[in-house]
């Protein structure tokens, strides 16, 4: 019962109470989301493009699935922007979500992809290559300005402490992979010292998010590198698992990989979610991975549901060689198409089939 899990002090969830909160979930399965029309959680946030009729439609596909989350990522600069209007725009999309029977996961900060976010209008996507706008939260001029940091506890707390309470919101992931150096995009942008930044940043944030004393669980993903044993971990990895309520990762490898990486995470006795996997042609599919995330009791998130403005159906190697003059071989990330028909109808029947949703007729 969610009663066994300690409120009153702004503590780690005990194993036993974050297995309790777990076994009243039933298997989440979902993806990480962002509408069709949004080239980054920016644009998908702002007043001016938040598409609440889009996000209804998309999310209806989601839910003829049967899944029954979605990874969604927030930014500091939206509540440094419009604080109320941000808050009235996350209601918004829970309301929407709530009714296609989604709570989402809410991604607080992001080291990933470019460093210098702004807000206003956002640039159009790089032709040909995967995820060319997306932006980190908090970015580097703000990571290495300590002045800052106490507009990035405002969000937090903010952020959190409007919904601590709030049945819609399955989780919060405090910072994506908060160690990423961004080697084959934005490497020479970042600051040189950005892993001790986050690292000293990281355990702030956790102790942040839980002064609002969220009912929610709180969660970072490790993602990569080896976890066999705790000697064997970095030290951002140690705070990830050592201050995380459940257990989250990141694997984009082939099933006995994914299978590995389980078998190292049950060693800490708590819940396990995987927030990113599905990457095609890294053998990665949803019919290699699920039936063991469903073996295991592992909660299931795959990157990407609908293609769009970050088209991260295109392969990680667009960076490198952009795919202007032709497609990829293989769909990288994503189930649907923008008019929402299934890339495979083999896939999306897998899924279906392997939730326990019946087909719509």
């Amino acid at each position: 019962m969610l009663s066994v899990i300690p409120l009153a002090d702004a503590q780690q969830w005990r194993a036993s109470a974050a297995r309790d909160w777990y076994s009243e979930q039933g298997w989440l399965v979902g993806s990480n989301y962002i509408p069709a029309t949004a080239i980054n959680q920016l644009e998908m946030w702002q007043a001016d493009t938040f598409d609440p009729q889009r996000i209804d439609l998309e999310l209806g596909w989601a839910e003829g699935l049967g899944m029954n989350t979605m990874r969604v990522f927030l930014h500091d600069l939206l509540w440094q922007q419009d604080a109320a209007g941000f808050r009235q725009r996350i209601d918004a999309f829970l309301k929407i979500a709530a009714k296609h029977k989604i709570r989402p996961m809410f991604v607080l900060f992001d080291s990933c992809w470019n460093p210098s976010p702004q807000l206003g209008k956002q640039r159009p996507p790089t032709p040909g290559v995967h995820n060319s706008g997306w932006v980190q939260s908090p970015g580097a001029k703000t990571l290495e300005d300590h002045a800052q940091y106490g507009r990035l506890e405002s969000y937090v707390k903010g952020v959190v402490g409007a919904f601590p309470n709030d049945k819609r919101i399955l989780a919060w992931d405090v910072w994506n992979e908060p160690d990423n150096l961004n080697s084959n995009s934005y490497e020479k942008l970042e600051p040189a010292n950005k892993v001790a930044l986050v690292l000293a940043l990281l355990p702030q944030v956790f102790e942040w998010a839980r002064s609002e004393h969220p009912k929610q669980p709180l969660t970072s993903a490790v993602w990569t590198g080896d976890w066999s044993a705790p000697e064997k971990l970095t030290p951002m990895e140690k705070v990830q698992l050592e201050l995380s309520d459940v257990v989250s990762f990141h694997n984009y490898g082939a099933p006995d990989d994914f299978e590995k990486r389980i078998a190292w995470l049950e060693a800490y006795n708590r819940p396990i979610f995987c927030t990113e996997y599905m990457a095609r042609g890294n053998k990665s599919t949803f019919q290699g991975i699920l039936p063991i995330a469903k073996e295991h009791k592992v909660a299931a998130i795959n990157w990407g549901l609908v293609v769009g403005k970050t088209q991260t159906y295109l392969p990680w190697d667009s960076w490198e060689s952009p795919y202007i003059d032709r497609q990829p071989a293989v769909w990288h990330h994503e189930i649907f198409r923008t008019d929402g028909s299934p890339y495979r109808e083999e896939e999306t029947g897998f899924i279906r089939t392997l939730i326990g949703k019946k087909a719509r007729r």
